[in-house]
């Protein structure tokens, strides 16, 4: 079978499990789970303190469930998380996205310059981040993350991946995307987004 058939067929699993309610599976389980394996690195809560790992509290069901199948089938690559969710079930991804979606969503832990604040949402607009990210909030929707406030050397370092074609991507649009960045792009959109609030 084909690396292509393959991608395919996985998206199509992922895609059903993403699409079960949060409600039918085990926030419970999922916390338990998250406090024992995630919170070293994603922080209590879901709440990140290390500045190139994000935070995951309010984060979509869908996103959480499809950004952890696409670490345990190698799709994205990560050592660290490749380790971790090679050993996940499909009941573990949909636990730790019901847990991780019913949490609080994180503040920015800083503000954004004042250069970044003037161009950011303009930038942001051209390029089309506010029509997948849900709005000039950048909130994230179903499959696609809540990027606001997610920590400056997260948000650029997956930028960089993006433009390099090596971070995975289930449609391509976020490579596609990246492809027309600049570096000063890239620093002002991550300077913006990292200390963008959102309700």
């Amino acid at each position: 079978m084909s690396r292509a058939v393959l991608l395919a067929l996985g998206w199509f699993c992922a895609s059903m499990l993403a699409s079960v309610p949060a409600l039918a599976y085990d926030a419970e389980a999922g916390r338990q789970k998250a406090e024992e394996d995630c919170a070293p690195c994603h922080g209590k809560g879901g709440i990140s303190e290390q500045p190139t790992v994000p935070s995951l509290a309010g984060q979509g069901n869908d996103y959480v469930v499809l950004a952890l199948f696409q670490f345990r089938s190698g799709h994205r690559p990560s050592e660290t998380m490749a380790q971790f969710a090679k050993l996940l079930s499909d009941n573990d991804l949909g636990n730790l996205a019901a847990y991780y979606s019913a949490q609080k969503p994180w503040p920015p832990a800083r503000q954004t310059n004042p250069e970044a604040a003037a161009a950011g949402p303009g930038l942001a607009l051209q390029k089309n981040c506010v029509q997948c990210h849900n709005g000039p909030g950048l909130r994230g929707q179903e499959s696609v993350p809540r990027i606001a406030g997610q920590q400056i050397d997260y948000v650029t370092t997956q930028l960089k991946l993006f433009k390099a074609g090596i971070r995975g991507d289930i449609d391509g649009n976020m490579t596609s995307a990246a492809q027309e960045l600049s570096d000063t792009d890239i620093g002002i959109l991550a300077d913006y987004i990292s200390g963008l609030s959102t309700p």
